[in-house]
C-alpha cells in the first residue's frame, strides 16, 4: 500500500510535544506520533514507516525509549560504550615512553618500540601508539612546533620562464608548442628519453630520442624543432622538469620565444603533448623491431614523424592530416617545400 500524503488532522491528533524538549527531540516526537496514528488506522508498521519517511527500526527504538524514559528518551544520547577500555600499561612504561619521545620528538611508535626493547620492555607497537595518544590528550606530551623548514628540494628560480597568462590563447599554428619527455623502455634495464613537441593548433609533431634528458639536449632539440616545423614558433610550454631549465631556458630567451612553465603536478595543462606521447608509444614504439642505437632509431622516428604529419588522418582535424589542415586553413603559413612532402 502506498501513501502519498499525510492528512493534516494527523498532526492534531498526534498532540504537541513537551515544550522543554530540544528541536530534534520534538521532531522525533512528531514522527513517532504520526506513525502510531497511522498504525491505529490500520496501516502495517512497514507502510506507516514508509509514509512518515523514517526507518521502521528507528521508530521502534524511539517508541521503546519513550516508554522507558519518557519524553527525555527522545533526546540524543552519547553512543559511548558504558564500559571503556582500561589501560593495561604501568605508569613506569608510560613515563619511559614519554622520556624517549621527548628525547626524540620526531620518532614514531615503531622506532620507540625498538628503543623500549633495548631497555627490556616487551610491548606492542599499538600499545605505544595508545600511550602516546593518552599522553597528548592529558597535555603531558607536547609536540614541538614546526618552523616551516622543508626537507624537500626547493624549486630552482626561473629567470625567464613564466606561467601562461590566462588571456593568452593559441589561435594560429605556432602560438603554443607543447614539449614533453617520455621514458621508453624497449628492453629490461634500457631506458630511452623521447622528446615530443606538438603544436596545439595544427597537431604537427616533431620527435627525437636520446639516452638522457638534459637541458643541453633539450636546447639541441629546440634547434631541430625550429628547422622541422613548417611555421615560426611564438611560444613554448613545458613542465617543471630539469631538462627544460638552464641551457634550454637560455636558448628560448636568446631566440625571443615566450616560455611558459606549468604549475607543479598539473600534466593535464599539457594535455595535447601528453596525448601525443601515448599515440607515438602505441603506433611506433610498440611496433618497432629495429636497431635500438640512437642514430638508426632517430632515423626511423623521423620517417614515422613524416607519416604522422602528412599521411595519418587525425580525428581532431576532421580526418585531415596536419599538412592538409595547414594547406586548407593557413595557406599563408605553408612554405613552398611543404607542398612537395
Amino acid at each position: 500500500m502506498r501513501v502519498f500524503g499525510l492528512p493534516g488532522t494527523l498532526y492534531q491528533v498526534s498532540g504537541l510535544p513537551p515544550a522543554h524538549l530540544s528541536a530534534r527531540a520534538k521532531e522525533h516526537w512528531r514522527y513517532l506520533s504520526c506513525w502510531q496514528v497511522l498504525r491505529k488506522q490500520g496501516l502495517s508498521s512497514t507502510d506507516a514507516s514508509e509514509a512518515v519517511g523514517v526507518a521502521r527500526s528507528t521508530l521502534y527504538r524511539w517508541q521503546r525509549d519513550l516508554k522507558e524514559h519518557g519524553p527525555w528518551g527522545l533526546e540524543a544520547r552519547s553512543r559511548r560504550p558504558r564500559r571503556g577500555r582500561q589501560s593495561t600499561w604501568t605508569p613506569e612504561l608510560a613515563n619511559t615512553v614519554l622520556q624517549l619521545r621527548e628525547q626524540y620528538p620526531r620518532w614514531g611508535k615503531d622506532k620507540l618500540v625498538v628503543l623500549l626493547g633495548r631497555q627490556g620492555w616487551q610491548v606492542s607497537t599499538s600499545m605505544v601508539g595508545r600511550i602516546l595518544t593518552r599522553l597528548k590528550a592529558r597535555g603531558v606530551l607536547k609536540e614541538p612546533p614546526r618552523n616551516g623548514i622543508s626537507a624537500r628540494r626547493r624549486p630552482r628560480p626561473r629567470p625567464y620562464a613564466v606561467r601562461k597568462p590566462r588571456e593568452y590563447q593559441a589561435k594560429e599554428p605556432g602560438d603554443i608548442v607543447q614539449i614533453d619527455t617520455l621514458d621508453v623502455r624497449p628492453l629490461p634495464k634500457t631506458v630511452l628519453k623521447h622528446f615530443t613537441a606538438r603544436d596545439v593548433v595544427s597537431k604537427w609533431d616533431v620527435l627525437e630520442v636520446h639516452t638522457r634528458a638534459t637541458s643541453a639536449l633539450a636546447a639541441n632539440f629546440l634547434v631541430s624543432l625550429r628547422q622541422r616545423l613548417p611555421f615560426p614558433i611564438k611560444a613554448i610550454q613545458v613542465d617543471g622538469g630539469s631538462e627544460f631549465q638552464a641551457d634550454f631556458e637560455r636558448a628560448c630567451q636568446e631566440l625571443g620565444l615566450k616560455l611558459f612553465v606549468l604549475p607543479p603536478r598539473s600534466p593535464k595543462l599539457n594535455g595535447h603533448v601528453e596525448r601525443a606521447q601515448r599515440t607515438h608509444t602505441e603506433e611506433f614504439y610498440e611496433l618497432y623491431d629495429g636497431d635500438l642505437e640512437i642514430a638508426p632509431l632517430n632515423q626511423a622516428l623521423l620517417s614515422w614523424e613524416q607519416i604522422y604529419n602528412t599521411v595519418r588522418p587525425h580525428h581532431s582535424l576532421d580526418g585531415r592530416t596536419p599538412k592538409e589542415y595547414l594547406e586548407q586553413c593557413h595557406p599563408e603559413l605553408v612554405p613552398a617545400q611543404l607542398s612537395h612532402m
